[in-house]
């Protein structure tokens, strides 16, 4: 590097343009680096959380559950929706710009040769927070798939697989047999790996037992059941009956049950506390998870963006219908399964309001051409296409009547799009 890059946005700008490829998976390259780095531990006790879907949530409860039984905790999430620094968390503070920039230049100082990818840069940089940070416990989400995602360099303590469904084929697999088999690679031999999920795929219990982890499946070997107030946890003699999460959408009790679950399984290391964990589970919040935005319309944003997590949007719009109508604020990715997202929401969508992601990302759909793969399944969407996100919402806004309401999904960068909108649109009313 000629010029060392002086502010985190040019940091990122030049990460970006370092390697050829967005995405290119494989351990050894970040793996060397680390190596050159120190290695040194980023914590006490690491648990890494991979899946499909619920990741986010999973953190967050773990997140919450460990800070409020005192634990000192960092967690390393992905993607961000407004700022980089959400990516790296110390007890609840984003990572400062300062702090990011002086783990990028200890990374190039070591880097030589090595070209790393923007995802690996922030993997390392988060590790070097963490391991400077005295911290007793590390969270680290899962990029993409997991046996070759960046942050399996760590060995984890505990590992959590939430969920296993169809998404980034194109890297991981075109069934859930494969997708499995690549996400049970964070597990750990005489490790806690606990399976979200009461019906995964075979290969990821096959992984697992390959392995020689601690295998700990929902339903199994931990489950959970509503009651008339809250919910209850049970596992072997332990029983929590906990309040109801804050996060709402219907699968939260299964991330909030898996994340108790890994800590029930490093009880020896941590301390099990019932109070601490029904704080957490109370307390615990995640942005743009079914994230509502008091107005008029009423605004939700969600980071539903594949076939799984649109079931579960439909399942909460079913369950908590509006007075009015629901309108879409919609865009998407070209290589997600759209059809698979539109198809569980058309019930429950009254008008669709398409948005180009094109101009945002090398892998967005401009709306002209989300209109055509979706188009014979919704016609409501023939006439209401917007350029770009920020557009969509103002266009659905002027089509709102009393009583209706607005989600926006399909994407983090949806989400992300909508949230700046909303924030710019308080701060000109302040």
């Amino acid at each position: 590097m000629a010029t060392p890059p002086q502010s985190l946005e040019q940091w990122l700008q030049w990460q970006l343009r370092l390697h050829s490829r967005e995405i290119e998976l494989g351990l050894d390259r970040v793996r060397a680096v680390w190596q050159r780095l120190g290695a040194p531990a980023p914590a006490r006790i690491v648990i890494t959380v991979g899946g499909t879907n619920g990741k986010g949530s999973t953190v967050a409860f773990l997140e919450a559950i460990l800070r409020a039984g005192g634990q000192r905790v960092g967690a390393f999430t992905s993607p961000h929706l407004l700022r980089y620094n959400e990516r790296v968390r110390v007890q609840g503070v984003d990572a400062n710009d300062a702090t990011l920039i002086a783990a990028f230049d200890r990374i190039e100082a070591v880097r030589g040769d090595t070209v790393l990818t923007y995802f690996e840069f922030g993997a390392l940089a988060a590790l070097l927070i963490f391991a400077d940070s005295d911290l007793d416990v590390a969270i680290l989400e899962v990029g993409l798939g997991g046996r070759l995602d960046a942050v399996n360099i760590i060995d984890a303590d505990a590992a959590i697989v939430t969920t296993v469904e169809l998404d980034h084929q194109d890297w991981l697999g075109s069934d859930r047999e494969l997708i499995g088999r690549e996400k049970a690679g964070i597990f750990r031999r005489g490790k806690p790996a606990i399976v979200g999920e009461t019906e995964p795929p075979q290969s990821l219990l096959e992984q697992a037992q390959d392995i020689g982890a601690n295998l700990l499946r929902a339903g199994l070997d931990y489950r959970f059941e509503a009651l008339a107030n809250g919910w209850r946890w049970l596992a072997g003699d332990i029983t929590l009956d906990l309040p109801e999460p804050r996060l709402e959408a219907p699968c939260q009790h299964a991330n909030a049950a898996a994340a108790i679950a890994a800590l029930h399984a490093l009880r020896g290391r941590i301390d099990w506390q019932a109070q601490a964990i029904g704080q957490g589970i109370a307390g615990a919040t995640a942005a743009a998870r079914l994230q509502r935005f008091a107005g008029s319309p009423e605004l939700i944003v969600d980071v539903a963006h594949n076939p799984q997590a649109a079931r579960v949007l439909a399942d909460w719009l079913q369950a908590n219908p509006s007075r009015g109508r629901t309108l879409a604020v919609f865009g998407a990715l070209a290589d997600k399964d759209i059809e698979g997202i539109v198809d569980p929401l058309r019930p429950h969508i009254d008008c669709w309001v398409l948005a180009g992601l094109d101009a945002a990302s090398a892998r967005g759909l401009a709306a002209s051409a989300l209109r055509a793969r979706i188009g014979v399944l919704v016609e409501t969407a023939a006439d209401r296409c917007h350029a770009n996100v920020a557009a969509a919402l103002a266009g659905a806004i002027d089509l709102a009547r009393d009583g209706d309401r607005i989600i926006a999904f399909g994407s983090f960068l949806v989400a992300a799009a909508v949230m700046d909108a909303v924030g710019k649109r308080t701060a000109n009313t302040a």
